[in-house]
């Protein structure tokens, strides 16, 4: 039996049991005198009122007790039982998705904060290979912001993923101009590096300009394309600026020769050196040894014949020494 019919049953009875004292106590009364009559009378009505009301109960219970039935689908307490575990199944379904949903949100968030981290260290790189002023460029501290207060809205799960999302691409859209800008730095240096800058010896004095000169075998004029420096036997010869040399031994006039290639269209040449100790192919950068110095091929004593070609033809390598 289900609670529902337990408790229509116990209803009726209750209700046959005020019926039953309502006739034994009608009964009683017929003995009585005419007064007591009067009262009893109104003892009766008032009972009958009374098991008016039980019924009309009885009747509603009869009603919600249906309704209770067919909500609980005329369910025993067994059944009533497993209904209760599946919601509770459920609801534990729906926390785990929920923390599900929480635990990648949290993931991503790390993962921008971590690009942020890293945005920021190469900011700050930039900041220093572009000479730029720490108080005007700090990607140590967050951006000042500000605006006048305006109404805005809570936001939700959907607006937060959309919010997150919004900033994932504005950070890789940084990382991009960023990595651009690194890149343009990295030209500009590069370009300074390869560009003729210096003396081809680390200690010495110019011996002979760039230009018209009286020719030191011949006495006539003669245009002299390069710039001697004269130093010690055995000094030094070194790299003007970064390349890959293109040739290396000897050649009849200048002895023994190097060239380098920095690319942009500059080529420098060192002659009369003693030895050479780079080979074709080599890459070198600005102050690397290339060679000793010496006094082979058409020379008149230890120097050495620095060159500076650009796009085939010669210019003056006084205007890149010391610039």
């Amino acid at each position: 039996m289900t609670p529902a019919q337990s408790s229509i049953a116990s209803m009726r009875h209750r209700i046959s049991s005020a019926w039953a004292f309502m006739r034994s106590r009608f009964a009683e009364a017929q003995s009585l005198q005419l007064s007591r009559r009067l009262v009893l009378g109104g003892t009766a009505l008032g009972a009958c009122v009374l098991g008016g009301l039980v019924l009309a109960a009885f009747t509603a219970g009869m009603h919600l007790g249906e309704r209770s039935a067919a909500r609980a689908g005329g369910g025993s307490p067994a059944e009533l039982a497993r209904a209760v575990v599946d919601q509770r199944a459920e609801l534990e379904n729906l926390r785990a998705r929920l923390q599900e949903r929480v635990d990648a949100l949290s993931a991503r968030m790390g993962q921008v904060n971590a690009h942020v981290i890293r945005l920021d260290a190469l900011g700050r790189r930039l900041a220093e290979m572009a000479e730029i002023d720490s108080r005007e460029f700090d990607f140590g501290s967050e951006p000042a912001v500000g605006g006048p207060e305006a109404e805005g809205f809570a936001a939700e799960v959907p607006d937060l993923s959309r919010l997150i999302a919004d900033l994932e691409d504005r950070l890789t859209l940084r990382d991009a101009q960023l990595g651009a800008l690194e890149d343009a730095i990295l030209q500009r240096e590069l370009h300074e590096q390869i560009v003729p800058d210096g003396r081809p010896v680390r200690r010495g004095f110019m011996s002979s300009a760039y230009g018209v000169r009286q020719d030191p075998f011949t006495g006539h004029s003669s245009f002299h394309k390069g710039v001697d420096f004269a130093a010690s036997r055995g000094s030094d010869v070194i790299a003007v600026a970064a390349g890959i040399v293109t040739a290396s031994g000897y050649h009849a006039g200048y002895g023994g020769v190097v060239e380098v290639s920095h690319g942009d269209g500059y080529v420098t040449r060192y002659a009369h050196n003693e030895k050479v100790v780079v080979e074709v192919g080599q890459t070198v950068a600005r102050g690397d040894n290339l060679a000793t110095m010496g006094s082979t091929g058409r020379s008149t004593g230890p120097h050495v014949h620095f060159e500076v070609l650009f796009k085939g033809r010669p210019v003056n390598p006084l205007s890149y020494i010391g610039r």
